[in-house]
């Protein structure tokens, strides 16, 4: 990973933060809450553990081990959530530490070795860990709040068959080398 690669992911991981964000503007108390059952986690849960995992693995990224131990994973999927702006504020909390840091990475950094766990990353691999992990969860959350707002769903990329059209704007103009967040 170089540093135009860091800046990329950065770029990528805003894009996935900004579905998330788009999401629950579209959401109430109620709705984050929704538990269909047990073994099913809610949207404020999800958020909780995106969270959790945030701050254990972003604080002290290069110094600490990425599984801190003053986290409690488990705990990460009891709802303790009052209402949707408890839930923004640690939705926040954790995109502010993840960010941060990345945004202090400096072009040495990259060539490092970090732990989770006790298993060694290099920076490169430690980051592609969680770019994955995150959108998998936001995808969960996009997905469950589609489904809870049904007809009044607000897309939150191309619409449904509305590709034709969108594709029609992108080739009428000129190419060009840029990230496709630039325009998000």
């Amino acid at each position: 990973m170089n540093k135009n690669n860091l800046e990329s992911t950065i770029k990528l991981a805003l894009y996935y933060k900004s579905l998330g964000d788009k999401t629950f503007e579209q959401l109430s108390d109620k709705d984050i809450n929704l538990q269909p059952n047990d073994d099913s986690n809610s949207i404020a849960i999800i958020v909780k553990h995106i969270r959790g995992n945030m701050l254990s693995r972003w604080t002290n990224f290069l110094t600490e081990d990425g599984e801190k131990p003053w986290r409690e994973r488990d705990g990460e999927f009891e709802n303790t959530i009052k209402d949707k702006a408890d839930m923004l504020r640690l939705w926040n909390e954790g995109w502010d530490c993840f960010l941060d840091m990345l945004n202090t990475l400096t072009a040495n950094d990259l060539s490092k070795i970090v732990y989770i766990r006790n298993e060694g990353h290099s920076v490169y691999e430690a980051i592609s860990r969680q770019m994955a992990h995150y959108p998998y969860h936001i995808g969960q959350i996009v997905y469950v709040a589609k489904m809870l707002k049904s007809e009044q769903w607000k897309s939150l990329t191309i619409p449904k068959n509305k590709s034709n059209a969108y594709n029609h704007g992108k080739f009428n103009q000129e190419k060009s080398k840029k990230h496709f967040t630039d325009n998000i």
